[in-house]
């Protein structure tokens, strides 16, 4: 009989501080290790945090987080790449740790090349925000560059795909009235690569 570990938050506080670029997130109790991404998953990560700042800035209505720690349960510990969440939600989720404790309206994951990264986000993650009751979450491909959108139909209902968007398609959102940008300006410019 085999017994499987499962990893927890206090455990990844006992790691030393990684000395290269390591990332290590916690899903259900099964630790994901991964490396810094390339430029243009850096890139995108910037681009969809830079617009989602921007339009926030207009309206007032929250906070974009690029890379937050979200803390759902001691065994469930992630980064995603950018998150959004109302000024009303972020007071419910920030604890007294100065932490996230709790799910953002918006997440977003900008997939990383490698079978195990986009399994981690398009299988592993969703259902960890689907559970958690994130409302929407974007999952961008800087590669096919594509956005592929999931989102909560009912209160007590899962992530559910709504979209994929390419790069002559138009981002919105129902949680962002006004938000709006063409997919094509989220990617690292074609003639620099």
């Amino acid at each position: 009989m085999s017994t499987r570990l499962r990893w927890t938050t206090t455990d990844l506080e006992l790691f030393p501080d990684p000395l290269d670029d390591t990332r290590y997130e916690i899903i259900d109790g099964e630790l994901y290790v991964s490396k810094q991404p390339r430029v243009e998953h850096q890139y995108t990560c910037n681009e969809v945090a830079g617009e989602l700042r921007a339009w926030s800035r207009v309206t007032g209505d929250g906070v974009t987080l690029p890379a937050p720690g979200l803390i759902f349960a001691d065994d469930d510990n992630v980064a995603p790449d950018v998150i959004w969440a109302s000024t009303e939600r972020i007071g419910r989720i920030l604890g007294p740790d100065r932490k996230l404790h709790g799910a953002p309206e918006l997440v977003v994951e900008v997939l990383s090349p490698g079978d195990a990264n986009v399994r981690r986000d398009r299988e592993a993650k969703l259902l960890l925000y689907s559970r958690r009751r994130v409302d929407e979450y974007w999952i961008v491909d800087p590669l096919a560059r594509l956005v592929d959108v999931y989102r909560r139909e009912s209160q007590e209902g899962m992530l559910h795909h709504v979209a994929t968007l390419g790069p002559e398609d138009t981002l919105q959102s129902p949680l962002l009235p006004g938000f709006s940008v063409r997919v094509d300006q989220l990617f690292f410019p074609t003639h620099l690569q």
